[in-house]
């Protein structure tokens, strides 16, 4: 089950048939439709839905967020989708855990630092060695938390942090 709310004002409950993403319900109405993409590698699509054809096309996507924006006959439409895991995680009072990304990196002990492996505007992934902290005479390897772009560096080699003092920010 999706569901869908347009424009911040309509909310569409989805259930597809099984993997079959061309029929289903839509608000417990039965549908079929059929999507084509114009060319491979277009943002340019083709619906069939209730017997008349529409052209889209995707203005905008935002595949972490889980927004589009999408023009079909003129008419701009910002859709943001939900599935039963984000449905669920509302119900319980917890916000989507893509919408808050990490702006900074801190340090998670006082100590020393040895080196800086990460520059400034560099594009680093997820456990990416980016600093080595040394603490209690042993070095421990500070690594990217997230996929990101170094914004700054708020340390320098050889100088001492405290517990929690941020070490880097990313954009």
């Amino acid at each position: 089950m999706f569901k869908a709310l347009i424009n911040n004002e309509e909310e569409l409950s989805i259930e597809f048939n099984g993997n079959n993403l061309s029929s289903g319900t839509i608000n417990g109405t039965p549908f079929n439709w059929d999507i084509v993409q114009v060319e491979n590698g277009s943002n340019y699509f083709h619906i069939i839905y209730n017997n008349q054809s529409y052209n889209a096309s995707i203005l905008e996507f935002d595949k972490e967020q889980k927004k589009i924006v999408v023009s079909i006959r003129g008419n701009i439409y910002h859709v943001q989708v939900s599935d039963h895991y984000d449905e669920l995680l509302k119900k319980l009072g917890v916000k989507n855990q893509n919408s808050t990304k990490v702006k900074e990196l801190k340090a998670p002990m006082p100590g020393l630092v040895k080196e800086i492996i990460a520059k400034v505007g560099e594009k680093v992934s997820q456990g990416q060695s980016l600093m080595i902290l040394e603490a209690m005479k042993m070095e421990n390897i500070i690594k990217s938390p997230v996929e990101g772009i170094i914004k700054s560096i708020e340390v320098q080699k050889d100088k001492a942090v405290e517990k929690n003092q941020v070490l880097l920010k990313f954009q």
